[in-house]
């Protein structure tokens, strides 16, 4: 799934309309394939990002969990390791490569 959207269950304070939208349009742009649909295309986009923000709001509000909230910013620095951690294995590997080219 899609990097940009981030868990939003059972966070302190919790998931916004707002997230609820965005992980919504992040969704629908991975499935449609793309981030702007044409003028034709608009209005079921739109359709599709709402109905999807809904369903996500409801979803979120009717979950129930033992576990005690997340805490939001121990979750983003988790989030941003793990991305710093992943571009420094690509640099890494693209460093190997272009050596490896060098040396052939």
């Amino acid at each position: 799934m899609c990097r940009n959207i981030v868990p939003l269950n059972n966070l302190e304070p919790a998931a916004t309309d707002e997230e609820c939208h965005d992980a919504a349009l992040q969704f629908v742009r991975k499935i449609a394939g793309t981030t702007k649909p044409s003028r034709a295309n608009q209005e079921v986009f739109d359709r599709a990002v709402a109905e999807i923000a809904e369903s996500t709001r409801r979803l979120l509000d009717e979950l129930v969990t033992p576990a005690p909230p997340k805490n939001r910013a121990e979750e983003a620095a988790k989030r941003q390791a793990r991305s710093a951690e992943r571009y420094e294995a690509i640099r890494v590997f693209q460093q190997e490569k272009r050596a490896a080219r060098a040396a052939s």
